[in-house]
C-alpha cells in the first residue's frame, strides 16, 4: 500500500485524531444543534487534514 508524503506528517496524523474526537463530542450535542452548530464544527475540523493533504501549486 502506498503512503502519501502528507500521511507522514505528525500534524496531519494529529488532525485526524482531532476529527475523531470532534465527532465524539458533537455527537453528544442536543438535537436542536444537529444541523447547525454541529455541522459547522465538524466541517471545520475536517478541513484541517484536508487542507494539509492538498498539493501546493
Amino acid at each position: 500500500m502506498y503512503t502519501y508524503s502528507f500521511e507522514k506528517l505528525k500534524v496531519w496524523q494529529k488532525s485526524r485524531s482531532l476529527v475523531t474526537e470532534i465527532y465524539k463530542i458533537t455527537d453528544k450535542f442536543p438535537k436542536e444543534e444537529k444541523y447547525s452548530l454541529t455541522d459547522q464544527i465538524r466541517r471545520s475540523a475536517i478541513s484541517v487534514p484536508a487542507n494539509l493533504a492538498c498539493p501546493v501549486e
